[in-house]
């Protein structure tokens, strides 16, 4: 991984042909930006993505499943409206 200001990833020509992640950082304030992934790593970032996406979905399905089954409609109750 390279370390880079954001000052330095404006001259872009330095970062042309680059297989490596940068992680950026603002130079004057010394605070932490994020990173620059080139193209080079699409594929493997994009099902990393993918998987967080997913995980994240199935975390919210299964605390929305626990709700339903903390609290079910009786006889004689009503529902939200909620399918």
């Amino acid at each position: 991984m390279i370390n880079s200001t954001l000052a330095e990833l404006r001259n872009s020509k330095n970062f042309y042909g680059v297989h490596d992640i940068i992680h950026v950082f603002d130079g004057r304030k010394k605070e932490d930006i994020g990173y620059f992934i080139p193209k080079y790593f699409e594929k493997e970032v994009t099902e990393f993505i993918k998987t967080l996406e997913r995980k994240k979905r199935l975390e919210l399905l299964a605390r929305v499943a626990k709700a339903q089954k903390d609290d079910p409609i009786e006889e004689g109750g009503i529902d939200d409206g909620l399918e």
